[in-house]
C-alpha cells in the first residue's frame, strides 16, 4: 500500500507520521487489497479547541473510502478516522 502524507497550515515531525503509518497498518491487517492512502493532515486556526482535522482517503478495488475527523490533537483525530474506516471496510467486505 502506498502513503501519502500532507499537511496543511504546519510542518508534521517525524513522530506524527510515524503514528499515522502505524495506525493505517492496522488497515492492511484486516484488508489487503487497498492500494493507497492518501492523508491530509490541516490545522484550522479559526477555531480555538478541536481545529486539528485528519483526512483519509483509501482507494480499494472498485470504491473509494473517505473520512474526515476533527479533534483536539492529531493523533485523536487519526486514531478515530481509522476506526471508523475499518468499520466502513468490514461493512465493504460483507457486501462482497
Amino acid at each position: 500500500m502506498k502513503i501519502n502524507i500532507q499537511t496543511v497550515h504546519f510542518d508534521a515531525d517525524q513522530r506524527l507520521e510515524d503514528f499515522v503509518y502505524d495506525r493505517l497498518d492496522k488497515l492492511m491487517g484486516r484488508y489487503k487489497k487497498v492500494i493507497r492512502a492518501d492523508v491530509t493532515l490541516r490545522l484550522n486556526k479559526d477555531l480555538a479547541q478541536d481545529n486539528k482535522v485528519a483526512e483519509i482517503r483509501l482507494e480499494i478495488p472498485g470504491n473509494n473510502l473517505f473520512v474526515k475527523k476533527q479533534s483536539k490533537s492529531f493523533e485523536e483525530a487519526a486514531d478515530s478516522a481509522v476506526e471508523v474506516l475499518l468499520r466502513q471496510l468490514e461493512k465493504y467486505k460483507d457486501k462482497r
